[in-house]
């Protein structure tokens, strides 16, 4: 969808590049077509009108001031920013590729297909922390789906300034956030039918929409009839001329009348200038009004064409750019520093005080960021601030240290179109006393200040930090030269934060590759990532995510001392960027006794142009490494290099830690598989199946279980619950299911069983409590005995299908009281029937009440196929199966009464 038109110049990632001094895109994102046809050309007009009415029509609706448009890329794994109105591309650092499975709400919108509002700043805390993290102003949002049918194209979202408390959006609001949504989605979904590509990729260069503003100039149009002096005005040239645009009659006279006397005669002159030269430029006129005259420029040209002698008539325009002039006069008379930024913070306009408090000319400051351009201003936070203001929508101040020892009063002033700064000279921050809040440099101050100069110590804006130290530094020494590349930029930082805070949530090695490969091809616009980690000496795969994995294939298992760049990044801790294949020889020497080149290609990937070989080092070993592969030659800044091997520490060290975490899991599971039965005896006239599922997050182990145990006059049914989800309940169990199994055998009464196992609990004293069903059945009788140790009631399916829970008596949990008692209750069991053991965890759920699970199940086991009794369990099972965040685990246990007559 983004192609770049000849004369365009692709940035670093392959985007087009922006205006140097507007920070406008060259160019906008469009649906790829067959070129030079008019269908193209109309439904790439038609896709670009569909983004910009939308993302316009939410701002207003939402009385927001800043919205964008997200489509999904073409490999599915991200969402693209596709449209934009007031808030720039640029401020939103490394947010403008996304990955699908991202917890912020514009992705969680997309997935999910509803709508996410967090009405300020405190919910979005609470709810988003990692979009906090990497946006941490008072802002509101909302984020809805573009869909068409159950088909997510897309999301769209609003933001607007909100500190805590506030509503929010109304109810009204939302439902036509997601109606604008809705005809979107619609309007794509026909695009698309018409041979539109609506997918987007890292090169796509977003349509940016200003935020509505009043115009500086105004600006009337008329047309002349020079031989009969009639006139066709517009109802704002009436307005400039003060008259009311349903009285105005038409006459040139009249209009002149309205003038000053002295420029009647420039009025006739006019005339007489366009009848010769066909066209008046610039000609000043002083208009009447209540407070006097202004002053405004008449423009306009003769449509005939050239050479014709009678030229009858001119059309042209009246402009009004008198309070323009009148304010740049006005700011030019103060004494403090006054600038106009974009909103991407580009400067517009300076005063020639600012460019003596800053010591910069004015022509170098123009069209230019001040931290690109100031040196002592490079420092992150300066761009945070602007940042902060244009998101957040509030007035912040701050000082700043101009070296070598004066002081300036920053305070910024936003509204949707930009900001506008103010300069002054201020004296040295007063260090703060003993506890009396946070040290200088770490105060903010969100509201002007007014004169900082003049103000009291508390009333200052607070100095930047850390690149303005609160002790001026003696001027004893010119400034060093400044690095320009030096300072990190506000991208990288956030993408750092992004990565870090995503890379918390990981706890297993498959969910740190999940999250590396989820946010670094985004971030960078690469097609491959391969993850490797170090056993033993030697390469293992981790994870893989690309088409081309041939190469990979080949540093499997080789070990760091292979000549390979794959190898040669870790074992020297140092990463390797390879922009093109022919760098490579360059790019490694060869080594003692190996020949020029040899074996320097291997590993590459013939598909692959461009690699970075990232060495992850983690307590001062290399743990494994880290590829990221681009299909076409992509050059990596030094911006680039510098972030990636930041990020690279944060990816081993969440490795690592993954690492252990996994050898831990496996520890535990191979724990208690050895503890559970792993298979149940086969006994006459009794069928049984069992299933022990863990739970989804956690250790993803506990302490359930289920058992069938033989007995001299029939079988024990077992099944039971030690609380707790770690290897302490997971042993636990394992004692328990010992000591049941013990008295069981021993031909002990079902009471006798549970009072003897609680009894023993109680003695271990672990610190853990169990709960137990325990029903030993008489094969031939048609009758049971059951004991509960506060535990759910098993079910009942009889033979014509009909379900009842069973009403058991039952005692206390097992290991309270070392004395408790279990009463036995005698049950029926007609030939043919079922029963079901279970677990708290196949019937619970959070905000319901266990019973409704219990009846849930119930109904399910009476509706279910009942031949076989493996299906029967994987299908009660269902539902637990697909829960993506149960956290607690299950054990279920079947059985088929068939008892053989005599």
């Amino acid at each position: 969808m983004s192609r770049h038109e000849p004369g365009e110049q692709a940035g670093p990632h392959g985007s087009t590049a922006a205006h140097p001094a507007t920070g406008a895109a060259a160019s906008t994102d469009r649906p790829e077509h067959a070129p030079g046809t008019a269908v193209s050309d109309r439904v790439r007009a038609e896709f670009e009108d569909a983004l910009v009415t939308a993302v316009v029509k939410a701002v207003g609706d939402s009385a927001a001031h800043a919205g964008s448009v997200f489509l999904r890329s073409r490999d599915g794994r991200s969402i693209v920013l596709a449209a934009a109105c007031g808030t720039p591309p640029s401020l939103l650092g490394g947010w403008q590729l996304i990955p699908v499975n991202s917890p912020i709400p514009v992705a969680v919108a997309y997935r999910s297909g509803r709508t996410v509002h967090l009405a300020d700043a405190t919910e979005t805390v609470r709810r988003y922390p990692q979009l906090a993290v990497a946006l941490p102003y008072a802002f509101g949002s909302a984020s809805v789906p573009v869909q068409t049918g159950q088909e997510s194209l897309g999301a769209l979202a609003v933001v607007w300034a909100a500190a805590s408390g506030h509503p929010g959006l109304s109810r009204a609001q939302l439902r036509h956030l997601r109606a604008i949504a809705g005809r979107l989605g619609a309007t794509l979904a026909d695009l698309r039918a018409r041979g539109g590509t609506l997918d987007c990729d890292a090169a796509t260069v977003p349509l940016q929409v200003p935020a509505p503003e009043v115009p500086a100039v105004r600006v009337g149009l008329f047309d002349w009839q020079l031989d009969t002096g009639a006139v066709v005005a517009d109802d704002e040239l009436c307005a400039l001329f003060g008259l009311t645009p349903g009285t105005f009659d038409g006459r040139a006279e009249t209009l002149a009348s309205r003038l000053h006397p002295g420029d009647r005669l420039s009025l006739r002159a006019a005339a007489r200038e366009a009848r010769t030269d066909g066209r008046v430029l610039a000609r000043r006129l002083r208009v009447r009004t209540a407070e006097g005259y202004r002053t405004v420029e008449l423009w306009g040209r003769v449509p005939e064409a050239p050479g014709e002698e009678a030229r009858s008539h001119l059309v042209g325009s009246v402009l009004d750019a008198g309070a323009g002039a009148a304010a740049v006069t006005a700011v030019e008379r103060l004494r403090d520093g006054i600038f106009s930024l974009t909103p991407d913070g580009r400067v517009t306009y300076t005063n020639r005080c600012l460019e003596q408090l800053l010591g910069v000319s004015g022509p170098e400051l123009l069209g230019s960021c001040l931290w690109e351009v100031v040196p002592w201003l490079s420092d992150p936070v300066f761009e945070d601030r602007h940042r902060a203001a244009m998101v957040s929508q509030q007035r912040t101040a701050f000082l700043v240290r101009r070296p070598p020892d004066r002081w300036l009063a920053f305070s910024l002033h936003p509204d949707a179109n930009g900001v506008t700064g103010r300069v002054a000279t201020a004296a040295p921050p007063q260090p703060p006393k003993a506890a009396a809040g946070p040290p200088v440099g770490a105060r903010e101050a969100e509201e002007d200040s007014g004169d900082a100069a003049g103000a009291p110590p508390d009333a200052r804006p607070a100095p930047l930090s850390p690149s303005t130290p609160s002790t001026p530094s003696a001027p004893s020494t010119p400034d060093p030269p400044v690095d320009r590349a030096a300072p990190a930029r506000l991208g990288a930082i956030y993408r750092m934060m992004q990565l870090g805070s995503a890379l918390t949530a990981a706890v297993t090695m498959d969910e740190v590759c999940e999250v590396v490969a989820g946010q670094l091809l985004p971030a960078f616009g690469g097609q491959h990532l391969a993850v490797y980690a170090i056993e033993e000496g030697r390469l293992h795969l981790l994870s893989r995510t690309g088409r081309h994995d041939r190469f990979l294939h080949r540093l499997e298992g080789r070990p760091l001392d292979a000549p390979l760049p794959g190898t040669e990044a870790p074992a020297l801790g140092v990463p390797l960027f390879i922009e093109d294949r022919q760098d490579l020889p360059g790019g490694r020497p060869p080594r003692a006794g190996e020949g020029a080149g040899e074996d320097a290609g291997e590993g590459l990937g013939e598909a692959v142009a461009t690699w970075a070989y990232l060495p992850l080092i983690a307590s001062n070993r290399p743990v494994g490494a880290c590829l990221l592969g681009f299909d076409d030659v992509h050059h990596l800044t030094t911006k680039d290099r510098g972030i990636l091997t930041a990020l690279s520490g944060l990816i081993a060290q969440a490795l690592e830690r993954a690492r252990l975490y996994d050898a831990k899991n496996a520890l535990a599971h191979g724990l208690q598989n050895a503890l559970l039965p792993h298979r149940l005896p086969v006994l006459p006239g009794i069928h049984t199946t069992g299933r022990y599922l863990p739970g989804t997050s956690g250790m993803d182990i506990g302490g359930d279980w289920y058992d069938v145990i033989p007995t001299g006059d029939g079988v024990a049914l077992v099944v039971g619950d030690v609380e707790g989800h770690n290897i302490a309940a997971a042993g636990t169990m394992g004692q328990l299911r010992s000591a049941v199994r013990a008295f069981a055998t021993a031909g002990h009464a079902p009471g006798a069983v549970l009072a003897g196992t609680n009894r023993l609990l109680t003695d271990l004293d672990p610190g853990l409590l169990a709960s137990c069903c325990y029903i030993r059945v008489e094969p031939g009788s048609d009758c049971a005995h059951a004991v509960r140790a506060g535990h759910c009631p098993p079910l009942l399916r009889r033979p014509d299908g009909s379900t009842e829970v069973l009403e058991i008596a039952g005692g206390p949990l097992l290991g309270v009281v070392g004395t408790s008692s279990y009463p036995e209750t005698r049950l029926d069991l007609p030939h043919g029937s079922v029963l079901a053991l279970y677990t708290d965890g196949l019937v619970e759920e959070r905000g319901q009440d266990i019973d409704v699970g219990i009846d849930e199940l119930r109904a399910t086991l009476a509706h279910a196929p009942a031949g076989d009794l493996d299906e029967l369990a994987d299908h009660l099972l269902r539902k637990a199966r697909r829960s993506p965040h149960r956290s607690d685990d299950i054990a279920l246990l079947l059985t088929g009464y068939h008892p053989e007559r005599d």
